[in-house]
């Protein structure tokens, strides 16, 4: 596939990551065609990389973060491993990081002497609560920024608060900080200048906090926490049906009159005064939530589904993830492709953004060090100048 054809074609991105926001980051610019250097501590890599084994022998949080990306391993504590990494990114595009505070000053990577030397290089500084502030030299976990921002107390049961399943909080931040890059480099694109970007995961945390946020300030109270329910809309929750259980979103009085008439067959739920109007449903949830219930018990969850998908109704199917590996939009829509890997060909799903124009790459995922050699010759350097790759398996032919 011709460069020039993908969206960001001719970028090169040096990335200094690890564990999830840096990695999503740079995974879904290297899906967008740029060309990403992941540089890697000799011999253990991306931490990432040692968190279960569950894929063929490597991590699954890694092979899901890192596809399409070269591997550099070098020792940052040398004053050659950063002189490497400086002459890398003098011939990029872009450095991105998601270190620790202070790491990069420390190191003499940080953004201001980076864009003294090249003011067209766009450098996205990637932090848990940002550069200033009382929390600013805290560490920062998905979970801690979940409880800090207020995700875990607008999230779960009535009884338990919970975080999500998956890392709210660093997938923000990675979106957000893949977002800031393109949008750093269209603008350069006119001014010619390049841009530091600073995007923290708390602040990321708290725009998805939109509506509890909003609701604490001109509400004058927290959002409660509604299980699969929806504080502020009724029914919304997930109803039994005679084999399980099937999820119903109504978000407005016309959708509750199809509901009850066209689906369940009892236009006299849509004059009842207490459900006529979403406020009266809501004041009387339970009521409501027991009409639904004792009507949605008449069908399985399959014969449901399709006569709510038939009427327009929102519904889902509350799926685990084995159905979710078999989910028919996935392989009917031929979403699946084969990803190499130094253990064999993996699957994995193609990105979410879809260009009718030209299939974006999903490329192998990297051994640690693996590109060493290729990336030295590119820079005019012998490989005794590296720290030999891994003693990882080698790569399979695809």
């Amino acid at each position: 596939m011709s460069p020039e054809r993908l969206p960001l074609g001719g970028i090169t991105v040096v990335a200094l990551e690890q564990a999830v926001a840096g990695p999503l980051a740079t995974r879904h610019l290297a899906d967008l065609g740029a060309r990403v250097i992941k540089v890697e501590r000799p011999g253990e890599g991306d931490f990432a990389r040692h968190y279960d084994a569950a894929v063929h022998g490597l991590a699954t949080h890694f092979v899901w973060l890192n596809r399409g990306k070269e591997s550099l391993a070098v020792d940052l504590k040398s004053d050659r491993g950063i002189r490497i990494v400086r002459e890398l990114i003098s011939r990029s595009d872009v450095f991105l990081h998601n270190t620790a505070p202070g790491v990069v000053e420390r190191i003499g990577l940080d953004a201001e002497a980076l864009r003294a030397a090249d003011p067209r290089l766009v450098v996205v500084n990637i932090s848990g609560y940002g550069t200033s502030g009382p929390h600013k030299d805290r560490k920062a976990y998905d979970m801690l920024i979940q409880a800090e921002s207020g995700m875990v107390a607008v999230t779960g049961t009535a009884d338990t608060p919970t975080k999500s399943g998956v890392p709210n909080a660093d997938i923000a931040a990675g979106l957000y900080a893949a977002t800031s890059v393109l949008s750093a480099l269209f603008r350069r694109e006119r001014t010619g200048e390049g841009a530091v970007v600073d995007v923290s995961m708390f602040d990321a945390a708290v725009e998805w906090m939109g509506h509890p946020l909003y609701m604490q300030l001109y509400g004058g109270r927290q959002v409660p926490r509604m299980g699969l329910s929806h504080a502020a809309i009724a029914p919304y929750d997930a109803y039994p049906t005679t084999d399980g259980q099937i999820l119903i979103g109504v978000q407005n009085d016309r959708g509750w009159r199809t509901l009850v008439a066209d689906v369940f067959g009892s236009p006299e739920l849509a004059g009842d005064p207490r459900f006529a109007t979403n406020v009266e449903r809501v004041r009387h949830r339970a009521e409501c939530d027991a009409a639904v219930a004792e009507h949605t018990s008449r069908w399985s969850t399959s014969e449901l589904d399709e006569r709510l998908a038939a009427a327009g109704i929102p519904a889902a199917q509350v799926n685990g993830t084995a159905e979710l590996v078999d989910h028919p939009q996935l392989r009917e829509r031929d979403r699946w492709r084969s990803v190499g890997t130094e253990a064999g060909d993996i699957r994995g799903v193609l990105p979410p953004m879809t260009f009718r124009d030209v299939e974006l790459p999903m490329g192998d995922v990297p051994a640690l060090g693996e590109h060493n050699h290729r990336i030295f010759e590119e820079l005019g350097m012998s490989e005794e100048d590296s720290p030999p790759p891994s003693a990882s398996t080698p790569r399979r032919p695809r």
